[in-house]
């Protein structure tokens, strides 16, 4: 709890600088963002040897994430991607405060070589055929995917069927009854 309190306090600094989250949005951070963040470690299960958190923004899921897992016995990797250099200096600066052991990569996803994640998560990134791309460059053999979404997430799946061949789950989310969780584990070009 401390780790993430520590998030809070750096978040309500940076957000009004750097426009993390909508100022609205300080006042119920903690359902909004911290809660709707910690629903995808449960998903995860015990595939959370190296963590991959795409457009890692203002730290969610990835640093909520590396604060629930920090003191697991297996350690795992969480490597944050932000290609906003203004984001990145601040996701640096949160991990240093909340003490956690996180890689911060300030670049593009496109450009790097595949990450081997574990598990790759994203949240208010992009459209769904856009993050099963991702997903199936950084992978593990084993590797999930966890994409929070909204209310048009059928639309999404069905988008994303038109280019790609992939197994799915949907969770609903525990914060949004209108939102869910897109697991996506084999994944195929169509």
């Amino acid at each position: 709890m401390a780790r993430l309190v520590s998030l809070h306090d750096i978040l309500v600094k940076w957000s009004p600088r750097i426009n993390l989250i909508a100022r609205g949005e300080l006042l119920g951070v903690w359902r909004r963002h911290f809660a709707d963040s910690a629903q995808l470690v449960g998903m995860a299960g015990v595939r959370s040897v190296h963590w991959v958190d795409v457009g890692a923004g203002a730290g969610f899921p990835g640093l909520v994430v590396a604060a629930m897992l920090r003191d697991h016995s297996e350690r795992p990797k969480v490597t944050l991607i932000e290609s906003d250099q203004r984001k990145a200096a601040f996701l640096v600066e949160a991990v240093r405060a909340m003490q956690v052991d996180v890689a911060v990569l300030p670049t593009r996803v496109e450009t790097l070589m595949s990450l081997s994640a574990d598990v790759l998560s994203a949240r208010a990134v992009a459209p769904l055929d856009v993050l099963l791309g991702y997903l199936k460059k950084h992978r593990s053999p084993t590797g999930i995917g966890l994409f929070p979404k909204g209310e048009a997430v059928h639309k999404e799946i069905a988008a994303a069927a038109q280019k790609w061949r992939f197994d799915y789950r949907l969770h609903p989310s525990v914060t949004a009854p209108e939102a869910s969780i897109v697991e996506v584990g084999t994944i195929a070009r169509a």
